[in-house]
């Protein structure tokens, strides 16, 4: 019995170099240290939108903002914003899951389309419970709908744009630093251009991000136990299979 436990336990770990082992468990334990620190974070917000306490602070950020409003300025955040408006997000989920399904790679694709869904239904969920209405505190130079908290370009452009990094570092892992110095300014201008337009509060923002983290961990997580066992039974199977020829 001892001998199968330690047969399996190389099959679970034999793809991963010795050294690296500790600094992926190191990792994966932040990751969900980091998915905690963001629903608390979240959970926060939220008691501080119910009692109306953050108001104050929110107001004074987005008049300190107005004050750096120029013509140009402007135009560049209704640019910058423009990358997380739902045309834009609905076009990338379908060209995504399309290429993931040329390319056969069906589980990422399905795992993709549950974090982009699944965090565009849970953002209008959140909205309608909070029921937060939108800032008015300049006449605004873009359309908006709907509540405000949490932000739904914080929190949907978050997860899309990066589960379509985490998919892309999978399949070119040399790639993964740029991909994500490319992603986090992407998704924290996105937020910020909110922000400069008046639309949405900071603490809307904040929220959006928290919630997005939290949704995102999951799925990442999701995915990854997924793989792993697939890949464990592959293996398994392969063991057992030359275990009862020899």
């Amino acid at each position: 019995m001892h001998d199968l436990f330690k047969k399996i336990s190389l099959l679970l770990f034999r793809s991963v170099p010795k050294y690296l082992l500790p600094v992926l468990l190191t990792i994966r334990f932040l990751g969900f240290v980091l998915a905690g620190l963001a629903l608390w974070g979240f959970a926060e917000i939220s008691e501080d939108i119910l009692d109306q306490e953050s108001f104050a602070f929110d107001q004074q950020i987005l008049l300190t903002l107005q004050e750096w409003h120029t013509p140009l300025l402007d135009q560049i955040m209704v640019g910058v914003t423009f990358l997380g408006n739902t045309s834009v997000l609905a076009g990338l989920i379908i060209v995504t899951t399309s290429a993931l399904i040329y390319l056969k790679k069906r589980s990422e694709a399905t795992v993709f389309v549950i974090a982009a869904f699944g965090a565009s239904g849970l953002n209008v969920l959140l909205k309608k419970i909070f029921a937060r209405d939108r800032p008015q505190l300049w006449e605004q130079i873009v359309d908006v709908q709907f509540y405000s908290f949490p932000s739904g370009h914080a929190m949907i452009s978050l997860v899309i744009y990066s589960m379509i990094a985490y998919i892309l570092a999978i399949n070119f892992p040399k790639w993964r630093g740029v991909l994500w110095l490319l992603l986090v300014p992407l998704v924290l201008a996105i937020g910020f251009s909110r922000l400069y337009l008046g639309v949405h509060y900071p603490t809307d923002i904040i929220a959006g991000y928290a919630a997005g983290f939290v949704w995102l961990a999951a799925c990442i997580s999701s995915s990854e136990l997924w793989q792993a066992r697939r890949s464990f039974k592959s293996s398994l199977k392969q063991w057992l299979k030359a275990e009862s020829e020899s």
